[in-house]
């Protein structure tokens, strides 16, 4: 059976969840500052009809859907769901999941992520050691231009100089994410962010370093500095990425693989 969800849903629903805080990171946060009563949000749930348990969920953030579910669950049906929404235009999650409405509904074109997960960081070499607490910044909105300037500057981010400080700006402002940074000759050289924070984990997003300070350990000071503070606050960190070269320093650090993550374009 699958109905709508509402507020008297959310403490079975958020124990569901948190049963995989990484995998389940956006639909934690979502659920935790938006709740069910949004025009933009919708949670569905799928009960056991002899049990009564939740045993899957399908999130509604304005025309992109995000399904969970511990085993089988009813595909045809959430599908159905999603199909009545004219205007869909992503469904993503895991991949296992994901994959599974492939025959169901039609995608034009289909990404798939590597899906990395960190709960304790690594000793560093004594050799990589750099002093994080003296160098290594947390941002405030004062930070937000300076920030912002490094990643208008990084070739392999396609981003809109506007969006990404209005985007920068109200995630400081709200407290659903943090940026750290560090300097070199007054301009910043290094950051990481997160996003989609919630009481139980955190996304790693925007790591980039200036093309003149690469090769120096920055980006993995910075990630580190963050990632040691939201460890020690008691959550998970997780990220994507494509590359697995690329993905050395996170695999020093700590993170490791746990599935893939796709995102299917109606």
């Amino acid at each position: 059976m699958i109905r709508k969800l509402a507020e008297e849903d959310r403490e079975g629903l958020l124990a569901f969840l948190g049963k995989e805080p990484a995998l389940n990171l956006f639909l934690i946060a979502d659920v935790e500052n938006f709740g069910f009563e949004q025009d933009f949000q919708e949670v569905w749930g799928e009960f056991d009809p002899g049990e009564g348990r939740l045993k899957a969920v399908l999130l509604r953030y304005e025309h992109n859907y995000l399904p969970y579910a511990e085993g089988p669950f009813d595909v045809q049906g959430f599908a159905e769901i999603m199909l009545q929404d004219g205007k869909m235009e992503m469904l993503n999650g895991s991949s296992s999941l994901v994959n599974r409405f492939s025959g169901v509904i039609n995608f034009r074109k289909e990404k798939s992520l590597y899906f990395a997960e960190l709960n304790e960081l690594n000793t560093p070499e004594e050799s990589a050691q750099f002093d994080a607490e003296t160098y290594v910044k947390r941002a405030t909105i004062q930070d937000v231009e300076s920030i912002c300037s490094l990643i208008d500057g990084i070739e392999e981010f396609d981003v809109n100089p506007e969006s990404s400080r209005r985007s920068l700006r109200r995630t400081l402002e709200t407290g659903t994410g943090r940026t750290y940074f560090v300097e070199r000759n007054g301009h910043v050289a290094a950051s990481a962010s997160t996003t989609a924070e919630n009481s139980m984990s955190a996304m790693v997003v925007s790591v980039a370093t200036h093309p003149e300070c690469r090769g120096q350990g920055l980006a993995t000071s910075v990630i580190r500095k963050l990632c040691a503070d939201v460890v020690r606050e008691g959550r998970s960190l997780c990220l994507f990425y494509d590359n697995p070269d690329a993905a050395s320093i996170y695999k020093r650090i700590g993170f490791s693989d746990i599935g893939s993550w796709s995102m299917m374009y109606k």
